[in-house]
């Protein structure tokens, strides 16, 4: 009895694996890095492409907006990035020759609003 409820265990176990993984999705997108802090008030509304392309490299590199974590706005769409992704943005950041609108391509996977980073490289053209 203990083995069947066991095997059942694991099979739900390993069912659910599936789908989490399942759910998040490899994506290769194209947009703007902004630090979340900032986000709330300029990744909204008609004109939120062109407030994040406006949103300065020295704003995103304060203090506070810096330990906020950063986002990357994508086709409409403010997907957050992990731990990893954060550092590696931090890291473009400080070595960007733009003033604002740092434009990145990131390569991982989405799942909702979340965004693993693989890789992120700065757009230069």
């Amino acid at each position: 009895m203990t083995r069947k409820i066991f095997f059942a265990g694991l099979v739900l176990l390993l069912a659910g694996v599936a789908v989490a993984a399942r759910d998040s999705k490899s994506v290769k997108l194209t947009g703007y890095i902004i630090d979340n802090a900032c986000a709330a008030g300029r990744a909204t509304g008609d004109n939120a492409a062109e407030k994040v392309k406006n949103h300065t490299v020295k704003c995103a590199q304060m203090p506070k907006c810096a330990e906020s974590g950063y986002a990357l706005y994508a086709d409409g769409k403010l997907y957050k990035l992990d731990a990893e992704g954060n550092k590696k943005a931090a890291e473009l950041l400080k070595n960007t020759k733009f003033e604002k609108g740092m434009q990145v391509a990131v390569e991982g996977s989405v799942d909702g609003d979340k965004l693993t980073v693989k890789t992120i490289s700065e757009v230069t053209s």
